[in-house]
């Protein structure tokens, strides 16, 4: 497949399939006499996956390690629970961290509600101008 099919087939840029080569998401594919790259049909569905896992949370380098260790048969559910737990809680963290800048900004609008806007120059002069 040329890269265009790929790319298209699986919903991305070119630059996204020159970029997964580049940091070996994907094999390095065949060149033809020509010179174009000849990607085999299973680039779309590996592009698809580090989609996926990106959507789910993971890293770029840890869908990488996932991938080689799949590559190598050296991935199991015992050795990728991690991989997921981490994901997990970064998430966690995440939903936390939102929740306390949700809470703030209620805080906020409540006041400004309320007539206590802190983001009027006659509530606080010391905001800048």
């Amino acid at each position: 497949m040329k890269i265009g099919q790929v790319a298209s087939e699986a919903e991305v840029t070119i630059d996204t399939v020159r970029f997964y080569e580049r940091r070996g998401v994907v094999p390095v594919p065949a060149r033809r006499p020509s010179g174009f790259r000849d990607y085999p049909a299973s680039t779309v569905e590996r592009i698809r996956m580090a989609r996926m896992l990106q959507n789910l949370g993971f890293t770029l380098d840890e869908i990488i390690e996932m991938l080689h260790a799949h590559d190598d048969g050296t991935a199991t559910c015992d050795s990728e629970r991690w991989r997921l737990e981490g994901a997990l809680d970064r998430i966690d963290t995440r939903i936390g961290e939102l929740r306390r800048t949700r809470r703030l900004i209620t805080d906020r609008l409540q006041e400004c509600r309320t007539g206590q806007c802190r983001f009027t120059a006659q509530a606080d002069d010391s905001l800048p101008h």
